[in-house]
């Protein structure tokens, strides 16, 4: 397994300014911070997944996502210590919605773009915004996605506002669907980085599935008109043999002095999931980096996906959250096999 090649002398010279220990998280704990709660009926009976982290007056929330057999909630915890509370569903599913019908994955909330902050979440005029996908039939990841947009005043209710991504509005390698998007401001102007897949085939079982997924960005001055900025995504897949030779999907960016930094996690032709980072210093232009962040662990809690990223700096040290996926013994839930576990994971940097 090789790391992707970044091969131009730019490639070179952002290494030099972004070294690996600016990002690098090598320690990982051996256990779940968050867990499926297998209970039928739960929001999260199945899986957990999609971190976000962030921090309010000094106490450090997430948001994370639960898939209970029929579609995606959202969920919001508050850290204690070295645990988290129970998630308590503030963006549910809502028969009403156009949208929301069947899912509601919120991803991520306008927060303080530095890399070396705690995430502390931004409002304007009184208002927190995040970004949301949905599919538009019951089961997992049915049909092509879309993304939307919502604000809360509290954190525990949020309503739609804004506009809509829609996959035919975009370029090709996006017409098979929208998937989990970050939604940062900078300089009076909002950005979405997010990444879709060039074809929809639900159903596929195919390992690594069958379509490819990038990572594309989309900007706005009031959330409601979007334009995307390029009809080719801004951060591609990479060649045979790469880390990220089928999927470079689910970014997270921040910023590190000069330069940007876009966390994001690769797919493999050998089906497994890994975290990365790219460089930019003006959100539209992404340099790769060589190096994988976070590997798979054989015989450990992410030895099949360690994707997803969230990172945020608490106490002095880099956190980056993820999502851990291993095979597990068939669990059954109301007659669906599931035969992995999928949970949320913490690496630091000291």
């Amino acid at each position: 397994m090789t790391t992707p090649s970044g091969s131009s002398e730019a490639s070179d010279a952002l290494g030099s300014v972004l070294a690996l220990d600016r990002v690098a998280t090598p320690l990982r704990e051996d256990r779940l911070v968050i867990s499926p709660s297998y209970v039928p009926g739960k929001f999260d009976s199945h899986a957990v997944d999609c971190p976000f982290v962030f921090s309010v007056d000094g106490r450090q929330g997430m948001t994370f996502v639960g898939w209970d057999g029929t579609g995606y909630q959202t969920a919001l915890s508050w850290r204690n210590g070295e645990t988290w509370t129970d998630g308590t569903v503030v963006l549910p599913r809502d028969p009403g919605s156009g949208m929301r019908r069947y899912n509601a994955a919120l991803t991520s909330i306008v927060r303080d773009n530095e890399l070396s902050s705690a995430g502390a979440l931004r409002t304007f005029d009184g208002w927190y915004y995040g970004t949301f996908h949905a599919y538009p039939a019951p089961g997992y990841e049915t049909g092509p996605g879309r993304i939307g947009f919502v604000r809360s005043r509290d954190l525990l209710t949020w309503e739609e506002f804004g506009g809509v991504l829609e996959p035919e509005e975009g370029g090709p390698w996006e017409r098979g669907g929208l998937y989990k998007s970050w939604l940062l401001e900078h300089d009076g102007l909002f950005y979405l980085f997010y990444n879709a897949k060039d074809r929809d085939h639900f159903g596929s079982t195919a390992v690594p599935p069958a379509w490819i997924e990038q990572t594309g960005v989309a900007v706005s001055h009031d959330l409601v008109t979007w334009e995307r900025c390029s009809e080719t995504p801004v951060l591609t897949v990479g060649g045979a043999g790469e880390f990220d030779e089928r999927f470079a999907s689910d970014p997270c960016v921040l910023r590190d002095g000069d330069h940007w930094v876009m966390f994001y996690f690769g797919l493999a032709a050998d089906g497994h999931a890994r975290e990365g980072y790219a460089t930019s210093t003006d959100l539209r232009t992404w340099t790769k980096s060589r190096d994988v962040l976070l590997d798979v662990r054989p015989g450990a809690m992410d030895s099949r996906h360690a994707h997803k990223p969230a990172v945020i700096t608490w106490d002095g040290r880099l956190e980056h959250y993820y999502c851990a996926v291993s095979p597990q013994p068939s669990v059954d839930i109301n007659g669906v096999p599931q035969d992995e576990r999928r949970g949320i994971a913490r690496a630091t940097s000291g």
